[in-house]
C-alpha cells in the first residue's frame, strides 16, 4: 500500500467523527495560539521598553539621589551647586537638575492629572529627546525670572484643550498656580507602562517657587558630548560628584547614577525572562494538548478494533497500521497548530494588556514544530498498540 493510500485511510479516519476531531484539534490550537501571542506580548513590551529609553536620548547620564547612608560626613541631598559643578567634566555636554511633581492641571471646567510637571533648565529638552512640535521651549532669561510659563506633552495638551484646539497662550492652572503655556512637544507614544507624554515643562525656579518649595533636587539629567563619550563622561560625573559630596567608598556613595545603555541593557534583561516565563505558562496548554490527542487516539483504538483485526487478516502489514495512526495523530496535531497561528496573528492586531504584541517568526516556527513533534510523540503509543493487535484477538473483540 502507497503512502497516498494510507494517507487517504488517515483522513478518512479523521473525518469519520467530526466533533470530536474538532475538539481535539481546538486543544492544539488554543497552546500555540497561547505560545505565540504570550510570547509577542512578552517581545511587545521588550520593544516598548527599548523604544521608551530611546526617546530620553542615547547620550543621557542621569544621577539620581535620595539614598542615605549612615557614614557621617556625606552629604546625601543633590543641590542646584552640585548640579552646577558637573558641567566643568570635559566629556559633558549639559546638565540639567530635575525637580518633579504631580499635580492637577486644568483649564476652564477641564481638569487632568499628570504623574510629572518636571522643572529644570532649557538644556533638558535636547538631553531627553523632547522635541517642541508647536511653539517654543523656554530660555535661560525664564529661568532667571522664574517666569510661569509650561511646555505640555502631547497627551496632557490633548486632555486639556482636545485634538483641535492650539494650547499655545492659553493660560492653565498648575496646583492652582497659574502658569501660561508656551509650547507642545512631538508626540514619543504611549510604552504600555508608562507615558512619556503625559508630562507638562517649567522653568526650575518657576516650579520651585509655586510648586515644590526651594531645597534639593531629586536628579540631575546630564547630556555626554557624544554616545561615545559616554563611559568617559560617567566618570568625570562620578569623580566630581564624589568629591562635593565627601565620598570616599563609592560603595556606599548617597545617589544612584545610570546610563541610557545600562537601563537599556537591565531593562531588556528583565523584559527577555518576562518573555519566557511567559512562553513557559503558554507551553504547559500544549501539552495538555498533546495529552488530549494520545487520549482521543487511544479511544480511536478501541472502537476501530474489529476494523484493524479485518485489515491485517487480509494482509496488512504492521507498519502500515502503524503509519495510518501517526498520520491521523499528526494532521490532527498539525491543522490545529496551523489554526492557532492563523488565530495569533489574527490576536496581535489587538493591544494586549496595553501593549501592542509583537510576533517572534522564530516563536511561530518553534510552536509549529513543537505541534508536529506532539502529534508524533503522543501519536505513537495508541500507533503502536493498534499496529501491535493480533488479528484473532481484533476479530473476536466486540
Amino acid at each position: 500500500m502507497s503512502f497516498f493510500e494510507i494517507f487517504k485511510f488517515a483522513l478518512k479516519g479523521i473525518s469519520a467523527n467530526k466533533l470530536r476531531s474538532g475538539l481535539t484539534m481546538l486543544g492544539i490550537l488554543i497552546g500555540v495560539a497561547a505560545v505565540i501571542l504570550l510570547v509577542a506580548v512578552g517581545n511587545g513590551s521588550k520593544v516598548a521598553v527599548e523604544q521608551s529609553l530611546q526617546a530620553l536620548g542615547t547620550n543621557t547620564i542621569t544621577v539620581q539621589g535620595g539614598r542615605t547612608t549612615a557614614r557621617t560626613g556625606y552629604s546625601t541631598d543633590l543641590t542646584l551647586d552640585i548640579a552646577n559643578s558637573l558641567k566643568a567634566a570635559p566629556d559633558v555636554k549639559s546638565v540639567s537638575p530635575v525637580v518633579t511633581s504631580a499635580q492637577t492641571l486644568n483649564f476652564g471646567d477641564t481638569t487632568h492629572d499628570v504623574q510629572q510637571v518636571i522643572g529644570t533648565y532649557p538644556a533638558y529638552f535636547g538631553a531627553s529627546n523632547s522635541e517642541v512640535a508647536a511653539g517654543v521651549g523656554f530660555a535661560e532669561e525664564d529661568i532667571d525670572q522664574a517666569a510661569r510659563v509650561v511646555v505640555l506633552g502631547h497627551t496632557a495638551a490633548t486632555e486639556l484643550f482636545g485634538a483641535t484646539t492650539s494650547p499655545i497662550g492659553e493660560r492653565i492652572g498648575i496646583g492652582g498656580q497659574i502658569f501660561t503655556v508656551i509650547g507642545v512637544l512631538k508626540e514619543k507614544g504611549s510604552t504600555g507602562f508608562n507615558n512619556p507624554d503625559d508630562i507638562a515643562i517649567a522653568p526650575l525656579t518657576a516650579v520651585q517657587r509655586a510648586l515644590t518649595g526651594y531645597g534639593p533636587v531629586n536628579s540631575i539629567t546630564i547630556e555626554a558630548v557624544s554616545a561615545d563619550a559616554v563611559p568617559a563622561a560617567q566618570a568625570e560625573v562620578t569623580a566630581l560628584l564624589n568629591a562635593r559630596m565627601n565620598v570616599t567608598s563609592t560603595a556606599n556613595a548617597p545617589y544612584t547614577i545610570r546610563n541610557a545603555s545600562q537601563l537599556l541593557a537591565t531593562r531588556t534583561q528583565t523584559a527577555e525572562t518576562f518573555t519566557v516565563l511567559l512562553g513557559a505558562v503558554a507551553a504547559i496548554s500544549l501539552l495538555v494538548g498533546g495529552i488530549g490527542i494520545t487520549n482521543i487516539m487511544m479511544v480511536t483504538v478501541t472502537e476501530r478494533t474489529r476494523e484493524i483485526g479485518i485489515r491485517k487478516a487480509l494482509g496488512a502489514p504492521k507498519r502500515v497500521i502503524l503509519t495510518q495512526f501517526l498520520i491521523e495523530a499528526t494532521l490532527l496535531s498539525v491543522i490545529g497548530g496551523g489554526l492557532g497561528v492563523a488565530f495569533a496573528l489574527l490576536g496581535s492586531n489587538f493591544t494586549i494588556a496595553g501593549v501592542v504584541p509583537v510576533i517572534v517568526p522564530s516563536s511561530v516556527a518553534l510552536a509549529l514544530g513543537v505541534s508536529v513533534a506532539i502529534g508524533l510523540f503522543f501519536g505513537s503509543y495508541p500507533a503502536s498498540r493498534a499496529a501491535g493487535l493480533r488479528p484473532i484477538d481484533a476479530l473476536r473483540y466486540e
